[in-house]
């Protein structure tokens, strides 16, 4: 059973920096694309960064220069860094899984398995 646990949301003030993880369990995680999505109310979902299992990355343009996404394969763990957060940066940011990935994006579409979701407020 394919399972996506995320962690670190929180609130902090504009400027302010927070570390998101993903733990994975129930598949093949090393050879996985993985990706960061995030929700506000009323908004729809987009897709914020994207790695793929060679390492690879996509940042979607919106966070580009401010946040680093990463994965520790030998922890099955997804990261990303978010610096510089700004009020628009607030949502809920999950994680996601492509198994059979062919090839990186972020269009959620292309992903399987979601987490639940970890709250990030960013007050101005």
């Amino acid at each position: 059973q394919v399972q996506l646990v995320e962690s670190g949301g929180d609130s902090v003030q504009s400027g302010g920096s927070l570390r998101l993880s993903c733990v994975a369990s129930g598949y093949t995680y090393s050879s996985s694309c993985m990706g960061w999505f995030r929700q506000a109310p009323g908004k729809e979902r987009e897709g914020v960064a994207g790695i793929g299992s060679a390492y690879s990355t996509r940042i979607a343009d919106a966070v580009k220069g401010r946040f680093t996404i990463s994965r520790d394969n030998a922890k099955n763990t997804l990261y990303l860094q978010m610096n510089s957060l700004k009020p628009e940066d607030t949502a809920m940011y999950s994680c996601a899984a492509s198994p059979y990935c062919r090839r990186l994006d972020l269009d959620a579409m292309s992903y399987n398995y979601w987490g639940q979701g970890t709250q990030v407020t960013v007050s101005p």
